[in-house]
């Protein structure tokens, strides 16, 4: 019937009229032969097949859709489809939104297509969720789903999961945050002005153009799992946890030039209005609340980060020399943050630094990049020894041939340290001698299953090897 199409088709394209699509049944018309339908592998024959064989029937041979994205099921926590007779059922608005504990077991002990099962759903229900379900939002779950959208995988709902996204959230919340506090009523270049940028702004922006080449692939291919993946490693990691660190330095300076302010505040911006474009299809709302304010600042307009261009990647920005200088600075950073955790030297106190073994390149390095290594590395001194120097007794972390040597006469309290490595080699001493004792009883190796004995045996081998390294550590202290 034509005139039902002609509604079918009407009442469909509504939602997308409103944002500014074409809003017109003749359109959708064009549209729906090359459109996607999404949907569960239990109905391929029971739905998809009928609806292909129904289009190519009465439209002329014309198929409804040419292409079919296949999703797995949600399952529990136990692997169990959900089901209302089962009672394991949750409702998205519930975990959005949250629910107290007799709300939710009401809600699922309601209506059961099984009524004598309702004891033990209680049951199950109070014992899952004690505390009822707190508050996740909406593009947390959304988020969620897309993470573990693997192709062939059924996903099993778990709630700690679903927190760590949730956390994520808070994550790109927060970086806004400081982003907006460092360029709100500043200069971010978007009205012109000489710009100079840093080794970390050139860094952020090869990172960020190669991220966006590669999740746009992604979507591409409906690898939604691989794309979200690739987000949540550049915000929290790149972003987050290294560029907003390698701003301040520039920021905070007083010796930094007007040039330099600008341009690590326009790439501070300019990367977050990315970032919330890349996030926009995955996390929708967090992403457009933000927008509205990031936006001007980066210079760009319109009503909307959804009627926004999807990131495209820059292979010009793509700078490989810069990335490998970069992880130089980060190996160099991060070595005297083992440091600092394996000798319990707290984070914010400033250590003297020799080099041991430098080369020509490690020494222009360490000259080009000293903003970055004093500041994130909490650096007091730093000296490059000559070859015929020995540092004296330190605490040391590699870089390639590069030996960087923390001194410890006079760094740490000796006795107090002596203390707590004794305190802890007694700890793991004890816990050797238990692991091995059982795994020396044959009647443990014989009855235990396989996969117990090896865990055993691994956790033996751990503790070892963290005995071994206090042991050592442990000589180095006591001949200081």
């Amino acid at each position: 019937d034509e005139d039902v199409l002609d509604t079918w088709f009407s009442s469909a394209l509504w939602p997308f009229s409103t944002l500014g699509w074409p809003a017109d049944t003749e359109a959708l018309k064009t549209y729906y032969p090359t459109s996607v339908l999404v949907t569960g592998f239990d109905i391929i024959f029971f739905w998809v097949a009928r609806m292909i064989m129904m289009g190519m029937k009465f439209m002329d041979g014309e198929v409804p859709f040419k292409e079919i994205y296949i999703h797995g099921l949600v399952r529990d926590a136990d692997g169990q489809k959900m089901s209302k007779s089962k009672g394991n059922v949750l409702d998205p608005i519930d975990v959005i939104d949250g629910i107290e504990l007799e709300a939710l077991v009401t809600k699922r002990t309601s209506s059961m297509q099984v009524p004598q099962l309702k004891k033990k759903i209680e049951k199950q229900t109070r014992k899952q969720f004690p505390d009822g379900i707190p508050a996740y939002g909406t593009d947390a779950l959304r988020f969620n789903f897309a993470a573990q959208a693997t192709q062939g995988r059924d996903i099993r709902f778990d709630l700690a999961r679903l927190e760590g996204y949730r956390n994520f959230c808070n994550k790109l919340w927060n970086a806004s945050r400081y982003a907006l506090m460092n360029a709100e009523d500043q200069d971010c270049g978007a009205d012109g002005g000489d710009v100079q940028l840093s080794l970390a702004d050139r860094w952020m922006l090869s990172r960020l153009n190669a991220v966006s080449g590669e999740v746009r692939r992604h979507i591409e291919q409906y690898r939604f799992d691989l794309a979200s993946k690739l987000i949540y490693d550049f915000v929290w990691g790149d972003y987050c946890d290294w560029y907003l660190e390698l701003c301040k330095p520039v920021l905070n300076s007083d010796d930094a030039t007007d040039a330099e302010k600008r341009g690590t505040r326009q790439t501070l911006v300019g990367v977050l209005e990315s970032i919330l474009r890349l996030s926009h299809p995955f996390m929708p709302f967090i992403t457009e609340e933000i927008w509205q304010r990031v936006a001007p600042l980066a210079g760009v307009k319109g009503d909307s980060v959804s009627l926004q261009p999807f990131p495209e990647s820059n292979d010009d920005l793509i700078e490989e020399m810069v990335e490998e200088d970069m992880a130089w600075v980060q190996e160099f950073i991060l070595g005297l943050r083992r440091i600092r955790a394996e000798m319990d030297i707290s984070p914010g106190k400033p250590l003297p630094i020799l080099l041991e073994n430098s080369s020509a390149d490690d020494r222009e390095k360490v000259g080009r990049y000293r903003r970055f290594l004093d500041s994130l590395g909490r650096i007091e001194s730093l000296k490059s020894l000559r070859r015929d120097e020995q540092a004296p007794e330190s605490a040391v972390a590699l870089l390639g041939n590069l030996r960087i040597c923390v001194p410890m006469a006079g760094l740490i309290d000796k006795d107090a340290e002596l203390a707590r490595l004794d305190r802890n080699i007694a700890k793991l001493e004890k816990g050797v001698l238990i692991l091995d004792k059982k795994l020396s009883n044959e009647g443990f190796t014989a009855k235990a299953p396989a996969a117990v004995v090896e865990k055993e045996r691994k956790n033996l081998t751990d503790q070892q090897q963290q005995l071994d390294d206090l042991q050592t550590q442990r000589v180095k202290i006591a001949a200081l």
